[in-house]
């Protein structure tokens, strides 16, 4: 649906150019304390194939013993190196970066806006006190630079939730925005209204359909459909008819192929396996091939222990992003806590620095 437009600022596309990403690092007072030196693996992998790109903010409780996690592993620090990784020192309640941190606009004349929305964790289902303080705490420190704070704590809005493609169009779910415990959105036109005037949105595209068992997010957007250069949406489908998720998928599938381009074309449209069945404690959980991070001269992707599958979302990745790399990371014990590699991750585009980062 098209709405009024605001030239004024916009949402960057996450393949435009980025000056750092933030992880939130995992610790014994999480819930990933059961397996957290598993955790602790995938962590150092993610910083490890993000530090050889840009610049990584990780946020930790004890920021020493993260420093001296991250240098074992061979993470180069920008102390060290003058680029790399820095860690800030905070509380934290967990690790899911994507929904606690910054979503960062542009305006016309160059200038970020860090927009901080208010966290509740999923509509009040989790502590989210802790989190939801980090992008104050990091503001209030200065370890953000070239940008100006915007404080929208009225509003709940999660990173995971929306899409742009860096033109004025948002993708975004229903079931997601209008969920209970969030903001009371009662139409879409509300809910709009909010899209334009934040982060400058001309346009809105809801998926009505498409779920994934498992997911506790409401339907975030980042596990099943993602805006891509050119035009391109890439997406989860699933070809199992007596699969759980199906017919919400198919209908999802149904929804996107209806959805024009602003000029009035149709998308091409890019679909991913399903991945893997991945259980815990007789769980199904939300493994997606859609969650991956696009960054720097990459594609960071989640992989789940099936070769075959695994490289067939890679091939779809290089079809659709063939200018960058895709490499692969293992995130079977990310999707215990039912989110994945770009859950876990928040880039941030070329015009924020951190301060004495050398971006």
């Amino acid at each position: 649906m098209s709405i009024a437009a605001n030239h004024c600022r916009r949402l960057p596309a996450e393949w435009e150019p980025q000056s750092f990403v933030q992880l939130t690092w995992p610790h014994a007072g999480t819930d990933w304390a059961p397996y957290l030196d598993e955790a602790y693996g995938c962590f150092l992998a993610i910083a490890r194939a993000v530090a050889a790109r840009s610049d990584l903010l990780v946020v930790a409780c004890d920021a020493h013993a993260v420093e001296a996690q991250l240098r074992g592993a061979g993470v180069p620090m920008r102390a060290d190196a003058g680029r790399g990784a820095v860690v800030f020192e905070a509380p934290t309640d967990d690790t899911w970066a994507r929904d606690h941190a910054f979503i960062t606009t542009v305006v016309g004349d160059g200038t970020a806006e860090l927009h901080d929305f208010r966290f509740n964790g999923w509509g009040a289902k989790f502590a989210s006190e802790r989190d939801n303080a980090i992008n104050g705490r990091l503001w209030s420190a200065g370890a953000l630079g070239a940008a100006v704070y915007a404080d929208d704590m009225d509003t709940v809005l999660e990173g995971g939730s929306i899409e742009s493609d860096g033109r004025g169009t948002i993708l975004t779910t229903s079931c997601c925005l209008f969920s209970p415990n969030r903001n009371g959105y009662r139409t879409k036109a509300e809910a709009e209204a909010m899209l334009r005037g934040r982060l400058g949105a001309e346009r809105v595209l809801w998926l009505d359909h498409g779920a994934l068992t498992g997911d506790d997010t409401d339907g975030h957007i980042d596990t099943l459909a993602r805006l891509c250069p050119d035009d391109t949406i890439v997406y989860v489908r699933c070809g199992d008819a007596d699969d759980a998720d199906y017919g919400g998928l198919a209908a999802m599938e149904r929804d996107l192929q209806s959805m024009r381009t602003a000029d009035g074309r149709a998308y091409r449209l890019l679909s991913l396996p399903m991945a893997p069945p991945v259980c815990y404690d007789g769980e199904r959980l939300p493994a997606t091939y859609a969650n991956f991070l696009v960054m720097n001269g990459a594609v960071l992707m989640p992989c789940y222990g099936d070769a075959e599958r695994d490289a067939a979302a890679a091939e779809v990745l290089r079809t659709a992003f063939p200018d960058r790399e895709v490499v692969g990371i293992d995130c079977r014990v990310l999707v215990r806590q039912h989110g994945s590699l770009h859950c876990v991750t928040m880039q941030y585009p070329a015009q924020v620095v951190m301060p004495g980062s050398g971006s």
